[in-house]
């Protein structure tokens, strides 16, 4: 009896052996193989997610390093003003580098003038420093625009595809396969791309109006400063 056993168990074994050699391999969906059934359209998307990479870095460490905070830079600007020590002032906003101390450098600079002199040349200068913040930012506005566009130009090309398949090959689930990858993965990767772009420019916006409210406040210290100082 335990002999039938065992010859049965081996049995057992050896026809699941069988079936599991004999079943096809069960084919596994990768990035890579995804983007190979995008197409031609898939080089312009992966051009515009490269761009979008870069620009968003760049941008962001730019205006992480303009945005030193100015509290201990202001309270020495006071100091120096208020004891009429304003070459110091000017050496200190030369070297903090920053876009605030840019702005309060030109105003120091145009001390003695009228206050609505002092005033406009700060604006120009400020002005000036928020067109630097905002450099290359119409570049992920544009990839948020044009991304979903060679997507949807995909999606046509996987139409077209779709239907010479099936005009020459016959309406069977081989023919379209290619027609529907190609229309679902440049789609995809375009709105995907369009969308990371459009999430990466509010993003930076907000970081720029928040400097543009900080170099204001700063600007508005400074020329409150100098009208006491006159006064005095």
């Amino acid at each position: 009896m335990m002999l039938l056993n065992m010859l049965l168990l081996q049995a057992d074994t050896a026809i699941k052996a069988v079936t599991d050699a004999a079943a096809p391999a069960v084919e596994k969906i990768s990035l890579f193989h995804l983007m190979m059934e995008g197409g031609a359209l898939m080089i312009p998307l992966l051009f515009c997610s490269i761009v979008l990479v870069y620009v968003f870095v760049e941008r962001l460490l730019a205006i992480r390093k303009a945005s030193v905070p100015e509290v201990e830079f202001m309270k020495k600007i006071r100091e120096y003003v208020e004891n009429r020590n304003i070459t110091e002032a000017v050496n200190l906003s030369r070297s903090t580098n920053t876009p605030v101390a840019r702005i309060i450098e030109k105003g120091l600079a145009r001390i003695g003038k009228p206050i609505d002199s002092i005033e406009k040349s700060m604006e120009n200068t400020g002005k000036n420093e928020v067109y630097k913040l905002e450099k290359n930012l119409s570049v992920l506005s544009t990839i948020t625009g044009i991304a979903p566009i060679f997507g949807f130009l995909g999606t046509i090309a996987g139409m077209i595809i779709l239907f010479f398949n099936v005009q020459h090959q016959g309406f069977s689930p081989e023919a379209i396969a290619g027609g529907i990858y190609t229309k679902m993965v440049t789609s995809a990767t375009g709105l995907i791309i369009g969308l990371l772009a459009q999430i990466g420019y509010a993003y930076l916006n907000a970081q720029i109006n928040k400097m543009v409210i900080r170099m204001e406040s700063a600007s508005v210290d400074f020329l409150d400063l100098i009208q006491d100082v006159t006064q005095i």
